[in-house]
């Protein structure tokens, strides 16, 4: 991306977070604070190219202000860009929050959720009221006319702002799931990090079947969404004691504080370093989207002032102390793959060895139906579909049957064996476009869970729905330079064989619109979840599993 790029990506942030027609000079003012120095009439020259673009509009004296394709180009125009702006995002609402809790005045992050019914609008009130929230403290605004609530409540960075106005560095490094046991939250079982996501970690775990919050109020035992965040262990008193006085002003969002370098609910801590967990404070909203109620919520949306904020009544909080025993820290995708791409043996001459595939199980009634299916979207898409596939037994339920597809990490061991380092980086979902672009990307490195198992989860995809621009799965890999080469060659072959490869960048090229390293370049492949994407756009109840085993190549069907 250029400088002036990047500035007018700035520009445009600046004027879709002010939500009206905005002037040169309070422009040219918010990027001097953000490291740009630029003048009115510099910034009056990059508005008049974006008002050529269509980003912008002319609104008369008053100003400019962002238009719908103006929003979509920063949504999804510079994907490598927002994986770096997640994080930055969280540290500026970080720094906004000035609430005091001596005087209970001031400033806290907010999340934003509208619900569609009033039944939703009572479950969420439940969870509410049994203390599973980073506060007590709402805003309920009911939409006129409609069976509609918008609801701003407290978001659980708001603590860690609290922490910086006291002079502690409050360092946000994961969003999670965290398992309760008969009310007792004990480990992490599932982490993204803050930092190399498009989406925020939190976002990502609040799709339908992952959390169990309901569960966790009627029996104590389940699974919700928290935040994991380090500040300096000569700070843990302090923030011990900051935690008490916020308890009594509502903010509760406090699950435990760790000791100092010790494991803390299954998450590794540096020396000299203590963790904190935290109740995501979209906590009560996963558990009316678990009874399939329909919410739109949006994490860390703004900040606003605490008085406009109403405590819910008779609240009595069902948590009970935290688990201090050590669990076994939770592994990340890809220190978990290394080890299975190290045993990828797949001859590209002959044709076989073992590949690493993914193993989704469906109802085994329906496999013929389910194999039709998949028959159909490959060969109305075989440019960007992997066409092999296994059905494999599932001993456990005999009225399940898996079918194995291959894993793109496969790609990664091949080129290994043959002497060449791939590094996987992101995983991603690819709007095909002409030319296509990444809209959204997870790192490997950075995650607990496969990027295109979340990507599903939340219905992000659209291989069958013919709704707008096609959103398929797949992934960059990144390999040196010096071996661009041979590798050109290799990926030759396997894609004449059948794997997914999409596009092979050039040293520090911008491919699809994902970023590698200098001295690098990068290389696209698809993902053997799209079919199984595909099932699921289709209503077919499918239990997706992604990087479950080796299989023999040769032992594989073709559709």
């Amino acid at each position: 991306m250029t400088e002036s790029e990047h500035r007018m990506i700035e520009i445009l942030r600046i004027l879709d977070k002010q939500k009206k027609p905005t002037g040169s000079k309070l422009i040219a003012n918010e990027l001097k604070e953000k490291g740009f120095n630029l003048g009115e009439r510099a910034v009056r020259y990059h508005m008049q190219i974006l008002d050529e673009k269509g980003y912008t509009e002319k609104m008369g004296y008053s100003g400019r202000q962002i238009t719908d394709l103006g929003r979509k180009k920063l949504e999804k125009g510079l994907v490598y860009d927002q994986v770096d702006f997640i994080q930055s995002k969280f540290e500026e609402m970080i720094y906004l929050t000035d609430f005091d809790y001596r005087t209970k005045k001031g400033n806290v992050v907010v999340n934003t959720s509208t619900i569609y019914d009033k039944e939703a609008y009572d479950i969420i009130m439940d969870v509410f009221r049994s203390g599973l929230s980073a506060s007590n403290y709402i805003n309920v605004n009911p939409i006129e006319n409609r069976n509609e609530y918008e609801i701003k409540t407290v978001c659980g960075t708001t603590t860690d702002g609290i922490f910086l106005n006291e002079g502690i560095p409050s360092i946000p490094l994961y969003g999670g799931l965290l398992k309760i046991e008969d009310y007792v939250p004990t480990k992490f079982t599932e982490l993204i990090s803050y930092k190399k996501t498009s989406i925020p970690p939190l976002d990502a775990f609040i799709s339908k079947g992952m959390t169990s919050v309901l569960d966790v109020v009627n029996d104590g035992n389940g699974v919700i969404p928290a935040n994991f965040r380090v500040v300096p262990s000569v700070a843990k008193e302090k923030c011990e004691t900051i935690v008490k006085n916020l308890k009594k002003v509502g903010i509760n969002g406090v699950i435990t504080i760790g000791n100092t370098g010790e494991n803390t609910l299954g998450v590794p801590v540096a020396d000299g370093m203590v963790g904190i967990a935290i109740v995501g404070g979209i906590t009560p909203f996963c558990a009316a989207q678990e009874e399939k109620y329909n919410i739109n919520i949006k994490i860390a949306e703004e900040i606003g002032d605490f008085s406009t904020l109403k405590p819910i009544n008779n609240c009595k909080p069902i948590l009970k102390a935290a688990d201090t025993s050590y669990h076994e820290k939770i592994p990340f995708l890809l220190s978990k793959s290394w080890n299975l791409i190290e045993e990828v043996n797949f001859d590209i001459e002959k044709e076989k060895g073992d590949i690493i595939s993914n193993v989704s199980y469906v109802n085994k009634d329906d496999i013929d139906e389910i194999l039709d299916m998949m028959g159909k979207t490959y060969n109305s898409n075989k440019n960007y579909l992997n066409p092999y596939y296994k059905l494999v037994p599932n001993e456990k339920d005999p009225s399940k049957i898996g079918i194995a597809t291959i894993c793109s990490l496969s790609i990664d061991g091949i080129l290994i064996k043959n002497g060449i380092m791939s590094n996987p980086k992101y995983g991603g979902l690819l709007e095909l476009t002409e030319p296509p672009l990444f809209v959204d990307m997870i790192s490997y490195s950075g995650s607990s869970l496969d990027p295109h198992k979340i990507f599903i989860s939340k219905n992000m995809t659209s291989i069958n729905k013919n709704i707008g621009p096609d959103r398929i799965l797949a992934s960059i890999k990144e390999v040196p330079y010096v071996a661009r080469d041979y590798t050109i060659h290799l990926l030759d072959i396997l894609n004449n064989i059948g794997f997914s490869i999409y596009k092979i960048g050039k040293p520090r090229e911008l491919v699809y619109n994902a970023k590698v390293d200098n001295y690098n370049f990068g290389v696209i492949t698809g993902s053997g979840l799209n079919l199984i994407a595909a099932l699921k756009e289709q209503n077919i109840d499918v239990k997706v599993k992604a990087i479950e085993k080796l299989i023999p190549f040769e032992e594989m069907e073709k559709l």
